[in-house]
């Protein structure tokens, strides 16, 4: 008989606050950060997570965070409407959000799943209205998303390195309909390219520097015209006797900030007459150049890191840059009068020195008062005349350090409120921090002033408000343990020891310690045991969040430590070659503490508490380093491992020598013995795991377990199955009887240090270099070795084929060749794709044999009399189609196709082949008779069209079918035109009647008669457009 096993299911990992993988979020009360594969939303004052983003089955790490600039909803004017965020992940996707911050206790939702990368996403940008996604990929390449229609537009080729910035930029004159605006990106192929949309072409392409670009920003310039200098050098009230009209009409300029990976930082202007002229050659029959350089940015310091981010601030005119590791320089834009006020004080100042110094070497020489007044008056002139002269103020001029936000940690992102979250404090700011943790600052808001004085407060110095530091570790998890009844479990790193509820994964206590390698829980799960790096081992009571001793029991390293199974004693294992055995005993205080108690006749009593001590029984020498110490469940035998690869087991009461185990080419890094005392599994820096017999230390399988070296390894209670972990991120399960592999668990983004499997079997806890704990319960699934095989070859079948067909999409040019598109659709396969195919590929047969049976029946039934006609009977339907409700063929095809997102529809249409386009192309024609789903025959009518434009031109056939078909639609396009068009004329009505009830209230309230506010209406609506509607 078939053997049977329960399947093992990921549940939500825990101990992560925010990962390094991606950037951060914020609305001034929620902080959103990447998790790994998850979103988690924080509410920052209260210090707890409100919701996490999941999408079942997805394991690849998130890349990216943009949220939308409108709620998704259509009403915008409802705060309490869920926003929209684009999350995208190194697999190349992208998955819209749903969120409601104002109700953070509704699931959030994800609307849309977007594949057009080929590989990771390095950058997401919206546009202004929220209609429109950008993304850039690690391969170069910027893809522009419909978010309404959910389609990809088009593709953009043309960078050699992964793009790190997208900025829209809309057209100065023209609506969004009209012209859809431009498109600013840099990659790290230390270029810089503007792209006009309407063409889909590139318009202009600029070197930034030697360094690769790792950030940019844009913002629009406010400043007047004439206060500040243009790109060209010269001032914004220059000569423009050459100038077009339409440039005297178009003024101001976005400036852009790009950030380098050596330290640099440059500004570049782009000015708007020359986006409204567009690309028209001048009388030299040259191009406009729309992107300019304009400065280098002046930092406080020079520095050789890479300034991985940049940002204006929404509001005031702040600039953030991350200029280092630990360090965020926030600067200030002066306004263009101050500059020049100071500008003219400085030359004032250099007068009055050079005035004193010809004092000084005319011997004596006495100037007149009237002399220097006129000096200084002329001075003076000349300082502020330089603030309106040609050129006078230049843009790196304006810039001045404002503060320095120093972090505690290496800053990973740094994420500002979309209202710039101004508050009568300051400006919020919140850092994450790429060791696990949160942190908020409140930075000093420069005040608008006008004067020439500067307007920066006596303090500028940031305040940070708020931590997120205690739901996970600042380093790495090295050790796990699990209570008796499986209820807590705790795990140590380097600093922290953590105690949490296995149930709903929250942290119960937080304990400072050292750097933990080991540890256990002692009988009655009122105490932990942990073996540190520096030897030490140290005893803590987790009830009161203390440590109650610490004992240097060791010279070396701890790399075990395991409870006798009588339960009154431990072994630890060191690195200093002792194996030593430790007694648990019940001592009193020391002397002159405790609990005094005075009786009624004066009698002092002090009655002192009783606590857990280690006392230090026998040492075991060994001739090597300890690596794992492990008793045998029946108390008989201890197995220790040692650094000369082999693993020697003794006698638990006389210490005699029993075994030796020898075989591993490397060290033993860890071992189990089996709960009835009769297999021994190793593993071994080698990969691989050896499962040997207690009695006479045959070495019954070995088994290559894992890609790297195996970490740790445990079995299963009350039965042969073990569990191994190792630096490849892999958690496998595997029967010691039969010695194969059972399940693969993949989750971890990091190398698996620590493993410890429940007293009841019921779950196993891992954790990584990834600072996350993850668990793994028992479901009631049953798994079958031979359909778990199956399984995983469909899905590595399914993955190649995706990767072959979108390996065969590649344009001749795409892997860098000169002769490749720049713009090109947007086409992805995936394992989804390929199976929406393959479902319409079904249907559409079904539907076809089932026209086929009813079309020879009615042949059959015209070439018989009539009474025999009558008599024949229809042939009974598909079950099918009964199933879904006695449909028609036709139907049936259509439901199929409406399940299928409508952003995967094209890659699914893709998959069919050209006789299934022609059965397609006739049910298009009976759905457009029928007036269904107009919108959605458009759209695959146009798409196949596109993609089958030759073989349908070649076939004559298919000439009088297409005509109808073009008939047909025309017919129901001007149905869906008109019954729109009635709809928008109704809503307009609505519109001005609201408006115009409104209206009157409010003049109710200001308290005019009835007779007033009817005039007041009625010359309102004499000012309106009348709307002709006609039916």
């Amino acid at each position: 008989m078939v053997r049977s096993y329960m399947r093992h299911g990921p549940t939500q990992a825990f101990g992560v606050i925010c990962s390094p993988t991606a950037n951060s979020a914020y609305d001034g009360r929620m902080a959103y950060v990447p998790a790994w594969e998850d979103v988690l939303v924080w509410d920052v004052k209260k210090g707890e997570m409100v919701s996490m983003w999941h999408s079942p089955g997805l394991t690849s790490p998130v890349s990216q965070i943009s949220p939308s600039p409108i709620p998704s909803s259509s009403s915008g004017s409802s705060s309490a409407s869920p926003s929209t965020f684009a999350v995208s992940y190194s697999d190349g996707s992208i998955r819209l959000w749903a969120f409601s911050s104002h109700n953070p206790s509704e699931e959030p939702t994800e609307l849309v799943t977007f594949n057009g990368h080929k590989k990771g996403i390095s950058t997401l940008s919206w546009d202004a209205s929220g209609t429109r996604l950008a993304s850039g990929g690690t391969e170069g390449e910027i893809v522009v998303w419909d978010r309404i229609a959910e389609v990809g537009l088009f593709r953009l080729k043309g960078h050699r390195g992964a793009v790190t910035g997208i900025k829209w930029i809309p057209h100065p004159t023209m609506t969004p309909t009209q012209h859809p605006g431009y498109l600013v990106s840099t990659a790290k192929d230390t270029y810089a390219k503007v792209w006009d949309l309407a063409t889909q072409h590139c318009v202009q392409t600029v070197v930034v520097g030697r360094g690769e670009v790792v950030s940019c920003d844009l913002n629009e310039d406010d400043e007047e015209a004439s206060g500040t200098e243009t790109a060209d050098g010269q001032g914004r009230n220059r000569d423009v006797t050459d100038e077009t009209e339409q440039e005297h009409e178009v003024k101001g300029r976005w400036v852009l900030i790009t950030g380098s990976g050596d330290g640099e930082a440059k500004v570049w202007a782009i000015e708007k007459a020359k986006l409204a002229k567009g690309m028209v050659e001048n009388d030299k029959g040259e191009l406009p150049t729309l992107l300019q350089p304009l400065c280098t940015l002046p930092l406080p310091a020079s520095s050789t890191s890479p300034i991985t981010q940049v940002s204006f601030h929404p509001t005031l005119p702040l600039i953030y840059l991350q200029t280092s590791d630990r360090t965020t320089t926030v600067l200030r834009l002066r306004p263009a009068e101050e500059t020049a006020a100071k500008r003219a004080r400085r030359k004032r100042r250099e007068k009055e020195k050079e005035e004193k110094a010809k004092g000084k070497a005319s011997k004596g020489k006495k100037v007149s008062q009237e002399e220097v007044a006129t000096n200084e008056a002329g001075a003076q002139g000349d300082g502020e005349g330089e603030g309106d002269e040609v050129g006078a103020v230049r843009w790196e001029e304006r810039v001045a350090v404002w503060c320095t936000v120093r972090a505690n940690a290496k800053v990973k992102s740094f994420a500002l409120a979309p209202d710039g979250g101004v508050s009568k404090a300051g400006v919020s700011l919140l850092l994450a921090l790429s060791n696990n943790s949160l942190e908020t600052y409140t930075i000093p808001s420069p005040s608008p002033s006008s004067s020439k004085k500067s307007s920066k407060p006596e303090s500028s110095e940031p305040l940070k408000t708020h931590t997120i530091e205690l739901p996970g570790h600042r380093q790495d998890v090295r050790a796990l343990c699990v209570s008796s009844d499986d209820q807590l479990i705790a795990s140590a790193s380097s600093g922290t020891l953590k105690i949490w509820n296995s149930r709903t994964t929250a942290c119960i206590r937080t304990i400072e310690c050292g750097y933990a390698i080991c540890s256990t829980f002692l009988p009655g799960d009122r105490h932990v045991v942990v073996g540190t790096k520096s030897g030490e081992l140290m005893l803590y009571d987790t009830a009161a969040s203390t440590l109650l001793s610490t004992y240097k029991a060791h010279s070396g390293p701890i790399w075990g430590v395991h409870v006798r199974p009588d339960g009154r004693g431990l072994v630890s294992g060191s690195a200093d070659k002792d194996v030593k055995f430790w007694d648990f005993e019940m001592r009193e205080q020391a002397d002159g503490e405790g609990e005094r108690v005075v009786s009624r006749l004066g009698v002092e009593t002090v009655y002192k508490s009783k606590h857990l001590t280690l006392v230090h029984v026998r040492t075991l020498k060994m001739t090597d380093d300890v690596l794992a110490v492990k008793y045998s469940p029946d108390g008989r035998f201890l197995a220790v491992s040692l650094l000369d690869s082999t693993v020697k087991i003794f006698f638990q009461d006389s210490l005699k020598f029993f075994l030796s185990l020898y075989g591993h080419k490397l060290p033993v890094l860890s071992l189990d013995i089996s709960s009835d005392s009769k297999l021994i599994a190793t593993c071994s820096a080698d990969k691989n795991v050896k499962i040997w017999g207690m009695d006479f230390g045959d070495c019954h399988r070995s088994i290559f377990a894992h890609d790297d070296s195996v970490m740790q390894v445990a079995f299963e209670k009350g039965s042969h199955c073990f569990w191994t972990v190792g630096k490849d991120r892999m958690v496998k399960y595997w029967d010691g009887d039969k010695f194969e592999l059972i399940q693969r668990l993949e989750g971890h983004h990091g190398e698996v240090w620590a493993l410890a499997v429940s007293n009841q079997g019921n779950f196993v806890v891992t954790g990584s270099h990834d600072k996350s704990i993850r668990i793994w319960e028992k479901t009631d699934e049953p798994l079958f070795l031979e359909e778990e095989r199956e399984r995983e070859l469909e899905a590595m079948y399914d993955s190649n084929l995706a990767d072959n067909l979108n390996s065969e999409n590649k344009l001749p040019g795409e892997d860098g060749e000169a002769d490749g598109a720049e713009v090109e659709a947007v086409q992805k396969q995936t394992a989804e794709t390929l199976m929406a195919g393959e479902r319409i590929m079904e249907a559409i047969e079904l539907a076809d044999a089932e026209r086929e049976v009813v079309r020879q029946w009615q042949e059959d039934k015209s070439k018989l009399p009539p009474a025999q006609a009558e008599a024949l009977q229809r042939p009974p339907k598909n079950p099918e189609l009964l199933a879904r409700g006695d449909i028609e063929p036709a139907d049936h095809v259509l439901f199929t196709i409406q399940k299928v997102p409508a952003a995967g529809m094209e890659d699914a249409l893709l998959v069919l082949p050209f006789r299934m386009v022609v059965s397609l192309l006739e049910y298009l024609d009976e759905w457009t008779k029928a007036g269904r789903d107009v919108v959605l025959t458009s759209r695959l009518l146009s798409f196949l069209l596109r993609t089958n434009h030759s073989q349908i031109v070649s076939n004559r056939i298919m000439r009088t079918p297409l005509l109808a078909l073009r008939s047909h639609l025309r017919t129901a396009l001007t149905r869906q035109r008109e019954t729109v068009g009635y709809n928008l004329a109704a809503l307009k009505f609505l519109k001005g009647r609201w408006e115009g009830e409104r209206t009157a209230g409010m003049m109710e309230e200001e308290g005019m008669d009835e007779e007033k506010v009817r005039e007041r209406i009625e010359k309102g609506r004499g000012k309106r457009k009348r709307v002709e509607v006609r039916a």
